[in-house]
């Protein structure tokens, strides 16, 4: 989905620095090694097959889309299907804007639904001659159904080592506003999130492999290689 989730399907290399403009329809069929979403692995460290369908608005730069993944949350929920609309402005050579409106949803027992929420996003890029810098937030008033206000607030940079390989490095905090209603573990309300990917293509194949590492205390959590690898379909 287009958050960090993933926002978690294998990132199209160098997209950032493309100023082409996408077909109309568009799919992308993606495996991985695991689903991490802020670190945070929603397979139990298992793969996930995962799949988006999106539509480019064209020249305004509007979007929408649907993405879904298998899920384990340790009980019979096993889908997350999320649909996200948004617009995306290029306010000059060097400056980018994306922002909108995601759903996430949560399908395969009578109370997966209960986990359901809405999220805002903005995401602000700045290209130079050193690479693409990514300043990105995300905002849900009801975080996985709690009620809790939740934010999560990144920074990123993505270098080019040579043509068509590429190295993302990013650092994100994710933070409850209602430690009350939802907190991610008893020492606090909030959790740090580091990775480091590298990213290329190869016979129209998507691949990333990144490291990444959470402040958390949890297995699900902890030091992890990932690797995605993606296709991409003009419809």
């Amino acid at each position: 989905m287009t958050t960090q989730k993933t926002l978690l399907a294998v990132a199209l290399p160098f997209a950032l620095f493309s100023t082409s403009v996408l077909a109309d329809w568009s799919a992308t069929v993606t495996g991985a090694s695991d689903y991490t979403f802020n670190g945070v692995s929603q397979t139990q460290n298992d793969p996930a097959l995962q799949g988006s369908l999106d539509y480019s608005f064209g020249e305004s730069g509007m979007y929408a889309g649907t993405w879904a993944s298998n899920v384990d949350f340790g009980d019979d929920t096993n889908i997350e299907w999320d649909a996200y609309f948004g617009r995306y402005a290029q306010l000059n050579e060097a400056l980018s804007i994306d922002y909108g409106l995601a759903y996430y949803s949560y399908h395969g027992q009578s109370n997966s639904s209960d986990g359901n929420y809405f999220e805002a996003y903005t995401k602000f890029g700045y290209a130079s001659e050193l690479g693409q810098t990514e300043l990105n937030f995300w905002y849900s008033w009801d975080y996985f159904g709690t009620g809790a206000g939740h934010v999560i607030s990144m920074v990123a940079h993505t270098i080019e080592l040579a043509p068509n390989h590429a190295l993302r490095a990013s650092f994100d905090i994710s933070n409850s506003l209602d430690g009350d209603k939802f907190a991610w573990d008893t020492d606090g309300k909030s959790y740090n999130h580091y990775r480091l990917a590298y990213q290329t293509s190869l016979a129209g194949f998507d691949i990333e492999v990144a490291g990444e590492n959470t402040s958390l205390d949890i297995d699900t959590a902890d030091e992890r290689i990932v690797l995605s690898i993606g296709r991409t379909f003009s419809l």
